[in-house]
């Protein structure tokens, strides 16, 4: 991904974890172990919320994304994280970041 703005692709991996709120994002493993966050096109697909643990094949775009500390405590909230956890975050993350405008449960 280094000096690419996106990238559009297929990719598989394990669902790790998921909003609580609505399913509008999710976070995956992928199969060399890097983590990497989910959103889903327009705001158009939401999962399970218990989808953790399952098998996915996405297609979409990937991209690094730098998320704000507003950004990251609100997932931390809709992931059903405790208030000290979403207290701890302080600063910014760089992360590899998906785009999906489809999603295959495999299992």
């Amino acid at each position: 991904m280094k000096g690419e703005s996106k990238k559009d692709m297929k990719i598989k991996g394990v669902v790790k974890e998921v909003c609580q709120e609505k399913g509008c994002w999710m976070t995956m493993t992928l199969d060399n172990g890097d983590e990497m966050r989910v959103t889903f096109k327009d705001y158009k697909i939401f999962v399970p919320k218990d989808l953790g643990g399952k098998e996915v094949v996405l297609d979409g775009f990937a991209y690094t994304d730098t998320t704000s500390v507003e950004k990251l405590r609100h997932y931390a909230k809709d992931g059903g994280k405790s208030e000290a956890e979403i207290a701890a975050i302080t600063s910014p993350k760089e992360q590899l970041a998906f785009e999906a405008k489809g999603v295959v449960v495999m299992n």
